[in-house]
């Protein structure tokens, strides 16, 4: 079972993921991507289905023209897992 990271290891794991705001309900990370129009924000979001299915973890997500908004939770967990810091990590590495 996915385990709900504790106040100390979720502070550690923040460090890593500066981008990423903190979200209270549902506890998890947000972050949001722009891009120059809707092509790119799509393509960017074909990615990163691909790392989620991959990983069976699924982001909360929108996209409006070139924005791609994603929030991650484990709701197995009750709230942020390493599962959402893995994912958290591998999306960065798209959008770099």
């Amino acid at each position: 079972m996915i385990e709900k990271l504790n106040d100390e290891e979720r502070a550690v794991a923040l460090t890593t993921l500066p981008e990423w705001a903190t979200v209270a309900e549902p506890d998890g990370i947000s972050r949001a991507f722009s891009f120059s129009n809707f092509v790119e924000a799509f393509g960017f979001m074909t990615k990163v289905a691909l790392l989620a299915e991959k990983a069976d973890h699924h982001p909360e997500w929108s996209n409006v023209y070139g924005r791609v908004e994603i929030m991650l939770t484990t709701h197995d967990a009750g709230g942020l897992s390493q599962r959402d810091i893995d994912l958290a990590t591998s999306i960065n590495a798209l959008a770099a």
